[in-house]
């Protein structure tokens, strides 16, 4: 299949190029080259791409940035989705978009189902669901993959500087926080779930791809470490409350995978099994 990765330089992007070598045609459309707020030189990669599907992974993913600057956030997560999406139903293209748990307030304890209620309290979260509304509403056929707590090769990620900090100063004193809880999830797992998706044009809607079970950033540090022998390392909890920063974090931003099951496509692994599988692969991380 002929693909057209928006945001192919960051991080999910080029997991999605190095994991799908051999079994789709990937294009990349990435700054400086192709602008998401600049339709004609989208127009241009869609020319030269002349993609079947797109994989929409461009955004302004910086959540404390996004808060310090809303117009800019929605020009990108907003006004970039809809020319992307726009692009897409003149050339004809399935989109897929990338989407985040920050739709969700994540104010109260369980995991959030596609079909829950939104109700984002940033400015990133807030734009990001304005982009999903234009992709649905300009390509009716649309996809919107929601992931969060992602990590991959090459990062930047939590998991890649937690490693960085651990490296530098292995005796250390970290202190991380023990009252958000989500999904740690692999960029090597949702490319396997988009490429299940990719494979069946019937879907469309919300589909969650975050992996399986749910722990706070303080128990994935732990397991980062415990996987990586760093026993020497003295990780020490504390709240959301000692480190203010300019936009809220969710405590609860846990995501149900209801609809995997529903279209029959396997399960997003546990949470430890990717992480493990991971480190497996990078010894050298």
């Amino acid at each position: 299949m002929r693909l057209l990765i928006t945001g192919g330089r960051g991080m999910l992007g080029r997991t999605l190029v190095a994991r799908w070598r051999g079994l789709h045609q990937c294009a990349v459309a990435d700054l400086p080259e192709t602008d998401i707020t600049r339709p004609e030189t989208l127009e241009a990669a869609f020319a030269a791409a002349k993609p079947e599907a797109v994989i929409h992974c461009a955004a302004m993913t910086n959540v404390d940035a996004c808060e310090g600057d809303r117009p800019r956030a929605f020009l990108l997560n907003a006004r970039g989705t809809a020319n992307v999406a726009q692009a897409c139903a003149a050339h004809r293209a399935r989109l897929i978009a990338i989407s985040t748990d920050y739709v969700f307030a994540g104010d109260r304890p369980g995991a959030r189902a596609e079909g829950d209620a939104t109700d984002p309290r940033t400015a990133y979260g807030a734009t990001k669901l304005a982009g999903e509304a234009a992709a649905c509403a300009l390509c009716p056929d649309a996809v919107i993959a929601r992931i969060a707590w992602l990590y991959g090769p090459g990062g930047p990620s939590f998991l890649h500087t937690m490693l960085r900090l651990a490296r530098e100063d292995p005796g250390r004193t970290l202190t991380v926080v023990d009252d958000q809880v989500g999904n740690p999830t692999s960029t090597l797992a949702v490319a396997d779930a988009l490429a299940g998706i990719l494979a069946r044009p019937d879907l469309r809607g919300v589909f969650h791809l975050t992996c399986e079970g749910a722990v706070s950033w303080f128990g994935f540090a732990r397991e980062i470490f415990r996987l990586r022998g760093l026993g020497t390392i003295d990780l020490r909890p504390c709240s959301t409350a000692d480190y203010p920063r300019p936009a809220p974090r969710p405590h609860f931003s846990a995501l149900a995978k209801t609809r995997l099951a529903e279209a029959g496509l396997p399960p997003m692994p546990a949470w430890q099994d990717a992480l493990a599988a991971f480190l497996r692969a990078a010894p050298d991380l």
